[in-house]
């Protein structure tokens, strides 16, 4: 039986992505692996960053297609835009209502890679 799924991200920059998802999303770093890898997390859950001489392949895939990297759930949409954005990160959709009956909003990492915040509206 699966115990968690942690998915991986790759970056030009690690220390760049390890302060955007500390500083900006409130990760805390778990490990660090020499001078190429680390895992963050957020409560129970983690994502790995390792170091890539090129650009992630698939960030310009999903930006083109309207996909997403990671989908991060929250209890309040809007006071995490709010967050964000006193931050100084710039969402690429506000706080908006879904079909499905979530509370979502878009945004980029450091590296490009789309990220969505959502809560369920029911």
């Amino acid at each position: 039986m699966i115990a968690s799924v942690t998915p991986q991200l790759l970056t030009l920059d690690l220390e760049s992505s390890i302060r955007f998802y500390t500083e900006k999303l409130g990760f805390t770093v778990d490990f660090r692996y020499e001078d190429f890898y680390a895992g963050i997390r957020s409560g129970a859950h983690a994502i790995h960053l390792k170091e890539s001489d090129c650009v992630d392949p698939s960030v310009a895939f999903v930006r083109e297609a309207g996909h997403f990297h990671l989908y991060l759930r929250t209890e309040d949409v809007d006071a995490v835009a709010d967050q964000l954005k006193a931050k100084g990160v710039a969402l690429l959709r506000e706080p908006h209502d879904t079909a499905w009956q979530t509370r979502e909003i878009v945004l980029e990492d450091d590296q490009g890679h789309t990220l969505y915040v959502g809560e369920s509206l029911d």
